[in-house]
């Protein structure tokens, strides 16, 4: 009886080892603090452990694995299978999705971001870029137009802008610089302490972002109608990571993608139907440009910073028309099927 006991000890122990080996973890990098901006991800996380009774986990790591800055580099050599990064934060490492941040794109909804960043994602040019990084674009992490806050006098003309020390990234920064304001690179996680240590007097975020970083808090006024472009921030997993996952996880991470980015959607929806209140809570003044004043900033900004892009895509054997159009033509037929 005793022998026959140890045998079944060891056999349940074993099944034990092997339930335990087969379940799979991933971990994830992100940044800052749960927001709407990591919504997705919290719900892909959601997902994909309800699919498989637990058995493939996403451990999501709020700046425990990596900087912000250096994400990409960490799904490079593997440090972690998944990642959050923005196009901005190292245009050189990503160019070809930095199409997604020509500033004046005319991208309107988050909705329309969602299917043109997704059809630049599937495009093959975008894949061999990040594929030198061993990376797989899996999402987008859609975000609404970049306005700014600012302290002091609100700014309301294009011709303030001038000398304006501004946070803003890719494009966005290029569109600034092209009006004579001098553009700062700061990451999310710096652009509180800089508006407060006046190495900026503006910031351009989302909406989502003046309120996770705290420099809505510091804001005299914000801007409700500058929409200069916003930037492109795509969540990646570790190419060697999915190759090695089972058929059934791989169709389980896949398959969570589109009701993970509806739940975003969703999400920042409700903080978009909230803003005027923060805004009015927080007495920040609502500063809305006149058209013209637009219009200026367009012409100066929109045309020469997107033909400057293609010539240099172009140099580096980039096909910058061609995902320049393709941009475009998602739009159009965006707007077309609503």
């Amino acid at each position: 009886m005793k022998t026959i006991l140890t045998a079944a000890v060891t056999v349940a122990a074993s099944f034990a080892l092997v339930g335990e080996a087969a379940a799979t973890e991933w971990n994830v990098s992100v940044w800052g603090k749960r927001r709407a901006f990591t919504e997705h991800v919290e719900k892909l996380a959601e997902l994909v452990s309800e699919k498989t009774d637990g058995a493939f986990t996403l451990n999501i790591s709020y700046g425990g694995l990596s900087k912000n800055k250096e994400n990409l580099d960490g799904i490079s050599i593997g440090a972690f299978e998944m990642a959050q990064f923005c196009a901005g934060y190292h245009r050189d490492k990503n160019p070809t999705i930095t199409v997604l941040e020509l500033p004046f794109l005319g991208v309107n909804t988050l909705e329309e971001e969602v299917a043109v960043s997704h059809a630049v994602y599937g495009h093959e040019a975008a894949q061999k870029d990040l594929a030198r990084w061993n990376a797989k674009l899996l999402m987008t992490s859609p975000m609404p137009q970049y306005n700014i806050v600012g302290t002091g006098e609100p700014r309301d003309a294009v011709a303030e802008f001038k000398d304006m020390r501004v946070r803003a990234t890719g494009g966005i920064g290029k569109a600034f610089s092209a009006v004579g304001a001098v553009p700062t690179s700061v990451t999310a996680t710096e652009a509180y302490n800089a508006m407060e240590s006046g190495v900026v007097d503006t910031v351009a975020f989302a909406q989502h972002a003046h309120l996770a970083f705290g420099t809505i808090n510091r804001a005299d006024w914000w801007t409700a109608n500058l929409n200069p472009g916003t930037v492109n921030c795509p969540v990646v997993v570790n190419t060697d990571a999915y190759e090695a996952l089972s058929d059934d996880e791989r169709m389980v991470l896949d398959s969570s993608v589109d009701e993970a980015i509806a739940h975003y959607l969703d999400n920042y929806g409700a903080l978009l139907a909230k803003w005027d209140t923060v805004l009015e809570e927080k007495g920040v003044t609502k500063v809305t440009l006149p058209e013209e004043e637009l219009a200026a900033f367009r012409a100066t900004a929109a045309d020469p910073i997107r033909e400057q892009w293609i010539k240099d895509m172009e140099a580096q054997g980039i096909p910058g028309q061609e995902l320049y159009d393709l941009v475009m033509k998602t739009l159009e037929d965006t707007r077309a099927g609503n």
